[in-house]
């Protein structure tokens, strides 16, 4: 036997005794997500884009004959250059988009602009080969950023020495190297040294530093990366005070101090090339000590 149905109850009255109109039930909104990455893996795209933007604009001021300005564009970049990489990876950023996108910046910023400042600086009214150097360094430019690119991926196969070393000059200390006659010829112009500062326009200077450095480019020459590079204890106070000392200069002085830095870095390079033989020496050594004695049969 079925129970009644309960009578519906009478809506509530309101205080002057009409109806209460019933209240609705609030819905919760939900929230879309938006799709897209983090700003954590755009803030290293950001810096390597206005890297790229001060690279184009120092060839632009090398049109206009504004050099002491486009070599400043072009420190700009190579600071940005060095820290956006360690930007992306302590923001756990990296990404294969910034990869490219850095390597593509790196070739206009260290392989296009010095060559296009130097082509106006001294090789525009010398003869019919004076880009031949500018596109030999800028060609090789393109060849070592690839061949950096392609050894990455077998990264965790070379020695543990080896990830000390680069194989060539890196993009931003070839593009120091080949813009020496710049900074030279603009520390010249600053002391009123007439004679220098002529012979940096001369375009025998900047054939050597664009065709000398294309090659350290390509080449197979073991270079300090600096990255695990361990100081010994006692030289770690004589490497601040230096360190601090060249920042003073390079602000008071900043063009003497970066045709000092390009001739320092050149004298490194055969000291580098030995810390490579040494270190590579002594891994072969302790890898034949290791190796097992084959037992033999009398």
């Amino acid at each position: 036997m079925s129970l009644p149905a309960p009578a519906p109850q009478p809506a509530p009255l309101s205080p002057d005794g009409k109806t209460a109109p019933r209240r609705r039930k609030l819905k919760r909104r939900i929230r879309t997500k938006s799709r897209g990455p983090s700003f954590n893996r755009l803030i290293p795209n950001i810096l390597t884009m206005l890297g790229l933007c001060a690279g184009l604009n120092g060839m632009r001021f090398a049109v206009d004959g504004r050099f002491q300005a486009a070599a400043a564009a072009l420190l700009l970049s190579a600071f940005i250059d060095g820290l956006d990489g360690r930007i992306a990876r302590l923001l756990r950023g990296s990404t294969r988009f910034g990869a490219e996108f850095d390597s593509l910046s790196d070739f206009v910023c260290f392989g296009v602009a010095p060559s296009f400042l130097l082509y106006f600086w001294a090789l525009r009214d010398s003869n019919r080969y004076a880009f031949l150097p500018c596109m030999l360094f800028t060609v090789c430019m393109a060849l070592r950023l690839a061949r950096f690119n392609a050894s990455l991926d077998g990264e965790e196969h070379k020695p543990k020495y080896a990830s000390n070393f680069f194989t060539g000059v890196p993009a931003p200390a070839g593009a120091g190297l080949a813009l020496f006659p710049l900074f030279l010829g603009l520390e010249a112009q600053k002391l009123n040294l007439d004679w220098l500062y002529e012979f940096t326009r001369q375009p025998l200077l900047p054939w050597l530093t664009l065709t000398g450095t294309a090659f350290l480019l390509v080449s197979t020459l073991p270079v300090w990366s600096f990255k695990n590079f361990k100081v010994p204890v006692q030289f770690v106070l004589p490497l601040m005070l230096g360190t601090g000392i060249y920042a003073v200069i390079l602000i008071a002085d900043p063009w003497g101090a970066l045709a000092a830095a390009g001739v320092i870095y050149t004298l490194m390079l055969p000291v580098s090339r030995r810390s490579f033989l040494k270190l590579k020496r002594a891994a072969e050594a302790l890898q034949d000590d290791e190796e097992p004695e084959t037992p033999t049969h009398a």
